[in-house]
């Protein structure tokens, strides 16, 4: 078991200013929050960090800016993924990946491949990424799912595919993933509501939104549910449920980052063509976090 994956990962956001810029100390803030706050590792550039909206050179300061304040604590996991595969393979071949553990590519959105396709498209990663490689399924924003057996054929056949964070929201497919599965394939929850079941089930962690929020206490369920501590494990769980909701009901990041604007970690602006949460969901975000803490 690749164990530094094991645990909880978040999907980090990128904090914007009123102005739209990327806010770097509130970054660096929320980097550190969650290293101090016992999150196992950190995703850069996934769907939290409005990836589809940052410019190339800002992706390469926001990932300058989180090594520089991680300074090698945890693992770091880098978003590069898309529907162009030669881009893809050209822009791994052009970041400095010295100090990046595995990158975590969604599979492509839009033009809707076969399963075949989608084979080959990994494939075609693993040949150049000099690093492990998390896949990354997401139906529900790319349309097309990642079949289990896709996803066992590529574990299987490329050893540097090491783990898929899986978030179709589909406990039958998590299932079927965990049974076929080679013994150190990770499967990594992408679902919140769905996380303590799946690491009860045998998986391997999450990638978690809500987690960068309330760190301590989503690493700690995560880690019950990998001991096998269900009933503490809820109890957390339980705890969590509502805001877990909630931050789902308009838009992810907006939800997210209503709730940073609460822990006064960041403001909740997103960019175009994302809005805001609206006043009713940051109403019930704020009174949630007051009860909280």
């Amino acid at each position: 078991m690749k164990s530094k994956f094991l645990g909880t990962g978040v999907a980090l956001v990128t904090p914007f200013k009123s102005d739209l810029s990327v806010d770097y100390a509130a970054l660096k803030n929320i980097v550190t929050y969650n290293i101090e706050n016992g999150v196992e590792y950190l995703v850069i550039s996934g769907t939290t960090a409005e990836s589809a909206t940052i410019t190339k050179q800002e992706k390469k300061d926001i990932t300058a800016a989180i090594i520089d304040v991680n300074k090698g604590r945890v693992p770091l996991v880098l978003g590069i993924g898309g529907n162009n595969t030669a881009a893809i393979i050209e822009e791994i071949q052009t970041t400095d990946l010295s100090s990046i553990d595995a990158i975590l590519s969604v599979s492509p959105y839009y033009t809707k491949p076969t399963q075949e396709g989608i084979y080959q498209h990994f494939k075609a990663i693993s040949e150049v990424c000099p690093v492990d490689i998390l896949l990354y399924n997401v139906p529900g924003r790319t349309s097309k799912n990642i079949e289990p057996e896709t996803i066992v054929r590529l574990a299987k056949d490329f050893s540097n595919i090491i783990g898929v964070k899986e978030a179709g929201n589909s406990t039958a497919q998590y299932l079927q993933i965990l049974k076929h599965k080679p013994e150190d394939f990770l499967v990594i929850s992408g679902d919140d509501d769905l996380a303590l079941g799946v690491m009860l089930a045998g998986g391997s962690g999450v990638i978690s939104v809500i987690g960068q929020a309330f760190p301590k206490e989503f690493s700690e369920m995560i880690r019950l549910g990998l001991k096998g501590d269900a009933k503490t494990a809820y109890k957390i769980h339980y705890r969590l449920m509502d805001i877990i909701n909630y931050i789902f009901e308009e838009n992810n990041p907006a939800g997210i980052k209503a709730v940073f604007e609460a822990l006064n970690l960041c403001e909740s602006t997103v960019r175009l063509p994302l809005v805001t949460a609206s006043s009713a969901l940051k109403k019930k975000i704020n009174q949630f976090v007051a009860e909280f803490n």
